[in-house]
């Protein structure tokens, strides 16, 4: 691993999104890092080298860009943890999250 947070991105960020994109961070075994996906295309959007660094403070809204999505968090051993929404006035309020 190198000595400082590595930051890996495509040409995607910051092409349009509509409201409704949605996107999933899991780990790759493979690669040994954890990479932020669009669901429908599978496109690669960007890669950390760990899970915090993903989800510090208003990375991932950084990373969606302007007109955001949602993000599903999955945990290392399988499943999700979380759903999280960018922006945030996007969440729909009747979520169970």
């Amino acid at each position: 691993m190198s000595s400082g947070p590595a930051v890996h991105a495509n040409s995607t960020r910051g092409e349009a999104n509509d409201e409704t994109s949605k996107y999933t961070l899991s780990h790759n075994d493979d690669r040994d890092r954890w990479e932020l996906r669009q669901d429908k295309t599978r496109n690669f959007v960007r890669a950390f080298d760990t899970k915090a660094e993903a989800t510090a403070g208003g990375v991932l809204s950084r990373a969606l860009g302007k007109v955001g999505g949602s993000v599903k968090i999955e945990k290392i051993s399988g499943g999700y943890q979380e759903e999280r929404t960018f922006p945030r006035s996007a969440d729909p309020r009747k979520s169970k999250g």
